[in-house]
């Protein structure tokens, strides 16, 4: 019987190219990008190049370009993004509709841009669901 991976929003394949262009940092040359010795010096260099070709793949600058170690920490500094942008009558979030991690994400990230929050505690419940009162 043939298996189908339904579960993408968790985690997804790596593709082959991306395989082969991190396996050598993976294994012999790894190093701290922020250390000023010669191994963080050159995984410096390579974050830089991945960094340009991602930018000119997609028509931005470098500078624009940032990498995140997962797929909440990207949401939550898009989200502290768009807070911290806007004026302060449109800095109010919505209440959660979504899972109680996003939720707790978003509550953080209000807090952090000093919006407040319209997310009242204990409103997410178990597989995604608000308590009625909530909505």
């Amino acid at each position: 019987m043939r298996e189908i991976y339904a579960d993408h929003a968790a985690t997804t394949p790596v593709a082959h190219e991306v395989v082969e262009a991190m396996a050598p940092f993976l294994a012999a040359r790894f190093g701290n990008a922020s250390s000023v010795h010669g191994r963080g010096e050159a995984a410096r260099h390579a974050i830089d190049e991945a960094r340009a070709r991602v930018a000119d793949l997609i028509g931005a600058t470098p500078e624009e370009i940032v990498f995140t170690a997962s797929g909440s920490e990207a949401n939550n500094l898009a989200l502290k993004g768009l807070l911290a942008g806007s004026t302060a009558e449109r800095r109010r979030c919505s209440r959660p509709r979504a899972t109680s991690s996003r939720a707790a994400f978003r509550s953080r990230s209000c807090r952090w841009t000093g919006a407040g929050s319209s997310i009242p505690s204990g409103c997410a419940r178990r597989w995604g669901r608000t308590w009625r009162w909530c909505r």
